[in-house]
Order: structure tokens, then C-alpha cells, then sequence
């Protein structure tokens, strides 16, 4: 008896690809012993609503087909359920970071191969008040960039776009007063930027944070003190290398939990899009989710690290 399949697709991300694909990709599937139904989105929260519907009809798979937005959105229908179908991921967005993370093609015809092997593996997922993320949740003045890029400027510019905001964004770079409680300490200082990541792929960047183990029930935390421009561009270019956790204007902790308040206005970034303001709890549900991965791909376990590095790109954005 085939196993049902749930594919939820953002028609508008990677230049409408799936709109074209969408045929092949089916077909591909069904003879992977998948029977799958379609849902297209049709604006924000839409893919949240199809997650939860999925769960409730009973589907044994759900696959969001689309950039780390709409992979966040699947995850947040999915979280709070009793049930939660194995997820599978169509990666289609400007830099699809958790799908890179997990070392899944960008190709659909491997994409779709990889759900039929039916080789999952477990996944922790974040928790911010409400909210859930599966890859990165943070806050400062650049994290607001990959939100603040209009969807129909993200798919005819891609990385281009994320440029043109970054030079925007730069002169009003400035720091936050923040209190950040953690498993084992309290820290009270200026700070440019956090960002709690649950893989190494963050925003373009394969080496920002090299460790990060997706099911160990930690979040790996970066703090960024406060600096001026050309410092930062220095800590930017020492990412891009992967030798900048130990600069001095960094701090790095693992962490099962997070909080994190100030009295300045900060909005938050979860998975490339907005979520809301601080303050923020953040915390993790250990192995949460079973997600179709090749376990000789370019993920990092508890058991140890793999990792296949791709060029990093600066400032490079996510998509719906």
C-alpha cells in the first residue's frame, strides 16, 4: 500500500520553478511509492494552515517545497501536534540554509529520490514564546535584513538584493543593551547581534558556526559585542574563512536554553523571517521531528560532524 504524501509548494519561490516542475516532480514521487496531493500557498500563514490540515487528514509525509520561509512556516503547522508526519524538503529559495545544512540537493530529480529512500533522520526544532524555528533565530539591526527584502525583489535579484539593503542598513548598524540568561550564565552588555543557530548554515555562511550538531538538544549562540564598521567587516571576512569564534568581539555558547531582554526596540529573525520583539524564550525540543536526509550528506550529528563546504556568500538572504 502506497504511502500518502502531502506536498505544499510557495508557486512564487526560485523563479516560479515549481509551478514548472510540478508534473515531473509528482510523477518522480508516485513511482517512489508516494501518493501525492498539492497544495500551493497563497500568501503568509497559509503554509502554517496546510502543515496542521496535513496532520489532521492523516497524510504519512509532508514535503514544503520553497526557500526557509515556507520550510518555517510547515514546521510551525507541524510542532505542536501529537502526530507529526516525516517531513521532506524541496529546497527553492535564495539560500535554503537548513536544506544545505542537511546536505540536500538543490536538484529536484535527487531532491525527490532522497524522500523515496525513505532514510529520515531526527531533528531538533527551536521554541521562541510561541513560535518555532528549525534553523536560526536572532536579533540585531542586520538580522533584519533577510525579512525586510520584498519577495518579488528577492526572486529577480536573489543575493544581489541583499546587497543593496546591506549598504542601506550599515550606517544605522548600532548596538543593543541586552541581558542574555543561558544554561550557565547571565551576561549583561552592549551587543550588535545574536544568533542562537541549530545548524552551521546561517545566512550563506557554511562555517559560522562549524560544531553545530542538529539533535543534540543545544543551540549554538553567537554574540557579537559591540564594534565599529571596520570591525565588523574584519569579524564578516574571518567568517567567511571559518577562524572568527575566537575574536574577541565574538562570544560562543551551547546552550539547551535562552533568554533574552532590553529596554531598545529589537526585532527578531526566526528562520529568515520576522518574529516579533523582544523579550524572547527561546528553548529546544530534542529529535522533534524525523526529516528525509542522506546521512552520508553534509549534516552534524551528536556522533560527529560531516560537513561539505560550499562557498559562503555575504549577506546572502533567504526566500519564502
Amino acid at each position: 500500500m502506497k504511502k500518502r504524501a502531502r506536498l505544499i509548494y510557495n508557486p512564487t519561490s526560485g523563479r516560479e520553478a515549481m509551478r514548472r516542475k510540478l508534473p515531473e516532480v509528482l510523477q518522480r514521487l508516485e513511482r517512489g511509492g508516494l501518493e501525492t496531493s498539492t497544495h500551493a500557498t497563497t500568501g503568509e500563514g497559509d503554509a502554517v494552515l496546510a502543515a496542521h490540515e496535513a496532520v489532521e487528514r492523516g497524510f504519512d509525509v509532508v514535503i514544503a517545497a520553497g526557500g526557509d520561509g515556507t520550510l518555517n512556516e510547515v514546521i510551525n503547522g507541524l510542532a505542536e501536534q501529537p502526530y507529526r508526519p516525516k517531513l521532506g524538503i524541496l529546497p527553492l529559495g535564495t539560500t535554503n540554509d537548513f536544506a544545505r545544512a542537511l546536505g540536500i540537493p538543490r536538484n529536484f530529480e535527487a531532491a525527490c529520490d532522497l524522500i523515496t529512500r525513505n532514510q529520515t533522520v531526527p531533528i531538533d526544532i527551536g521554541k521562541v514564546n510561541e513560535k518555532y524555528f528549525i534553523n536560526i533565530a536572532g536579533g540585531g539591526s542586520l538580522t533584519e535584513l533577510t525579512y525586510e527584502v520584498p519577495s518579488r525583489l528577492k526572486t529577480v535579484l536573489g543575493q544581489l538584493a541583499y546587497y543593496v539593503k546591506g549598504l542601506e542598513k550599515l550606517p544605522s548598524f548600532k548596538p543593543i543593551k541586552a541581558t542574555i540568561e543561558t544554561d550557565t550564565e547571565t551576561i549583561e552588555e552592549e551587543i550588535m547581534l545574536f544568533l542562537a543557530s541549530n545548524s552551521n548554515s546561517v545566512g550563506g555562511f557554511e562555517k559560522l558556526v562549524p560544531d553545530a550538531s542538529l539533535n543534540d538538544g543545544k543551540l549554538d549562540l553567537i554574540l557579537l559585542r559591540k564594534c565599529n564598521l571596520a570591525e565588523f567587516i574584519r569579524i564578516v571576512t574571518s567568517a567567511m574563512r571559518g577562524d572568527h569564534l575566537n575574536d574577541p568581539h565574538l562570544k560562543y555558547i551551547r546552550t539547551s536554553k535562552l533568554n533574552v531582554t532590553s529596554p531598545d526596540y529589537v526585532q527578531l529573525n526566526l528562520d529568515g523571517e520576522y518574529g516579533g520583539t523582544l523579550p524572547v524564550n527561546i528553548s529546544v525540543l530534542p529529535s522533534h521531528l524525523e526529516v528525509f536526509a542522506d546521512e552520508s550528506g553534509q549534516f552534524s550529528y551528536k556522533t560527529g560532524s560531516r560537513h561539505h563546504q560550499i562557498p559562503p556568500k555575504l549577506l546572502e538572504g533567504l526566500d519564502e
